[in-house]
């Protein structure tokens, strides 16, 4: 009698069903956890772009210096941009403009700028403290890390440009210092730069440090924020890469200044773009530690290498 082979018409269909529903809840757990690091990735960005911003709670008066509100556009042509213009009790023999760092704001009481303005006014130089956008008090939606601060600087040069026959100068600390390069790429007003703690190429650095920024793990979040953040603000890193741009600023000297212990912004930042015209540019790496720390750790040596640095600037001029 031959053996008879019955299909088990029960058990396979159930088999099925079950693999069905676990891919269909793998692809629902993914598109979650897809969905939730979208939505930390836009919450970063927005935070980055849209920090606290500081009060301003004291004036140049306050140090005994004189000055002059200023009211001005940044080169963008809508943002309203404010500072002040602290002015030497002599003839000035050049304008250096401040920019800020991230966060920050005119004064930046934590480096301090007013004692290093007063180091200046005594040897002669008008000093023009001023907010970037989304700053103090000035106008702007959101900070954009210096991808467009380099446009607010500009505004800067152009409107103390008109208002002062003197030189300008620009000195920038951390994102400002990266915007004073930018800027000076795009305008020949600028006749020597100060670049004290910057990044050189905020794409790449951000690829590196985001982490630290976000408390975030590097994947998938890095990637993630740096591919989202130009689609939902105006901030795009790659607007903001001061290397890239430093053929046109030579031959005009820049004074690159960063502490050997710098953890925020590593020194071999300013390095990298102290080696593309070593010639043209100097470098000070100053022994110490901390971020934009370098003139609280070494204030005489600060002004005269500053005044020194402007002096032959003037010279090359002449």
């Amino acid at each position: 009698m031959k053996d008879i082979y019955v299909k088990d018409s029960f058990h396979t269909p159930k088999k099925r069903k079950w693999k069905k529903w676990l891919l269909i809840s793998l692809i629902a757990l993914f598109v979650i956890a897809f969905g939730v690091c979208v939505g930390i990735s836009i919450h970063v960005g927005n935070t980055m772009t849209h920090p606290e911003k500081k009060p301003i709670e004291e004036t140049p008066s306050d140090h005994g210096m004189e000055y002059d509100d200023i009211e001005f556009l940044s080169a963008d042509g809508e943002t309203d941009l404010s500072g002040w213009v602290i002015h030497p009790e002599e003839e000035a023999q050049m304008t250096v403009i401040f920019g800020h760092g991230y966060k920050g704001n005119r004064y930046e009481d934590h480096i301090p700028f007013f004692e290093i303005a007063d180091g200046l006014l005594e040897r002669g130089y008008r000093v023009v403290f001023f907010d970037f956008r989304y700053a103090g008090e000035s106008g702007g939606d959101m900070s954009t890390v210096g991808a467009k601060e380099q446009l607010d600087m500009l505004g800067a040069v152009d409107y103390i440009a008109e208002e002062y026959d003197e030189p300008i100068s620009l000195l920038g600390f951390s994102m400002g210092g990266s915007a004073a390069i930018l800027t000076a790429s795009q305008t020949d007003k600028v006749v020597s730069v100060v670049s004290d703690s910057a990044f050189s190429d905020l794409e790449d650095y951000l690829k590196v440090n985001l982490p630290v920024w976000s408390d975030l793990p590097n994947f998938p979040f890095t990637p993630m924020i740096l591919t989202i953040m130009p689609l939902i603000t105006d901030l795009d890193p790659k607007e903001a890469s001061p290397i890239s741009v430093l053929d046109d600023v030579a031959p005009r000297p820049i004074l690159f200044i960063h502490n050997e212990g710098d953890t925020s912004i590593p020194y071999e930042e300013s390095e990298m773009m102290y080696d593309k015209h070593p010639d043209e540019f100097s470098f000070w790496l100053a022994e110490g530690d901390g971020h934009v720390e370098v003139f609280k750790q070494n204030k005489e040596e600060y002004i005269e290498r500053l005044d020194a640095f402007f002096l032959e600037a003037l010279e090359e001029i002449e």
